[in-house]
Formats: structure tokens, sequence, C-alpha cells
């Protein structure tokens, strides 16, 4: 069996001064959040082996500040270019690219990609609480943990995995709930 773990950046500074969007920043909400799903990973002792994301600047932001907080900051990401702004359908090729060894995947990228991603690989169910969240938003700094019945990352196709965990930044603290900011 795999895991794969997906990582929602952290919320970005729209108001930064930046000439492309690749090079926008996170904020300071963005910032707590990404501390605190980090926090909640560590606190759950999830495993992570690989970290695979997107070079964006909002991704690694996230990345810095979550690996700290969920005691991974000794493992190096693989910047994959391919997973900035992705479909689903090119997330899934980055993924099967990973390869047999690592167990425990993480990828941290964009919307509406990884939400996409998350629909796809999870089948519909009428009782699936978390897929109906996933439905409604995958917002910023969310993560999603899914178990999928393979050997080797090559074998990953759609509406092969279950959910064994999704958390969102308003889950762990309220004051980062939607109506306090647009997300």
């Amino acid at each position: 069996m795999k895991t794969l773990t997906i990582l929602r950046h952290a919320k970005s500074g729209w108001d930064a001064p930046v000439e492309r969007d690749f090079d926008r920043p996170i904020n300071k909400r963005g910032a707590r959040g990404a501390d605190l799903i980090g926090q909640w990973l560590k606190r759950q002792k999830l495993p992570i082996d690989r970290i695979v994301a997107s070079p964006a600047v909002r991704v690694t932001e996230t990345l810095d500040i979550f690996q700290l907080a969920a005691d991974l900051d000794s493992i190096e990401p693989h910047w994959d270019r391919r997973i900035y702004l992705a479909s689903a359908a090119t997330l899934i090729d980055v993924i099967r690219d990973t390869g047999r060894d690592a167990r425990h995947l993480l990828i941290s990228g964009h919307n509406p990609g990884l939400e996409d991603l998350i629909l796809m690989l999870v089948p519909e169910s009428a009782d699936d609480e978390l897929r109906a969240k996933v439905e409604e938003k995958l917002p910023t700094s969310a993560l999603a943990r899914l178990e999928i019945d393979i050997d080797d990352w090559h074998a990953l196709d759609t509406g092969s995995a279950r959910f064994a965990a999704f958390v969102r930044p308003r889950d762990l603290d309220p004051m980062l709930a939607p109506a306090m900011d647009n997300d």
C-alpha cells in the first residue's frame, strides 16, 4: 500500500508587488495555516518519505514552514515545474514518475489541479464526508491523505484511492475560517 499526501500551498498575498504569478509569496495568514497543518501532521505521526512540489514561491514558502512544523525538514523536496498550475492528469503523470521506492509521498502545488486530482482518485460515495468537503473546496493549506492499494506509483489509476484524513487550517483554528478573509 502507498499513501499520497496532498498539500495545497498556503494563502498567498494578491497585493504583493510581483511581476509574475509564479513569484507571489504567502501572507501572514498563510504562514499560520502552513504551521498549523505541519504541527497536525507531526501529532498524527503520519510518515512522509518523499516530497515533490511546484517550485512556485508560494509553494516553497509553504513547505519551508510546513516541513519545520511537521519535523520533515530533513527531506529535500524534488521541485517539479510540471506541478505549477497543472491539471489533475499532469499531476497523475508526476506521481507515476515517482517510481517504486517512496511509500509515503507528499505532493504540494496549486488548485484547481490538486482538488481535481483528489476527486479523480477517490471514487464518489454517498457517505464519504471527506470527499464532500473537498468537492465544496480544497482551501489553501488544506491537507488530504489518501491510501492506495498499489506497490508502485506507476500503477496509480483514477478511482483507486480512499481517504485516510483531510484537514483544513480552519479545522484547527476557527480564526482561519473563510469568513475572516476571502480564501
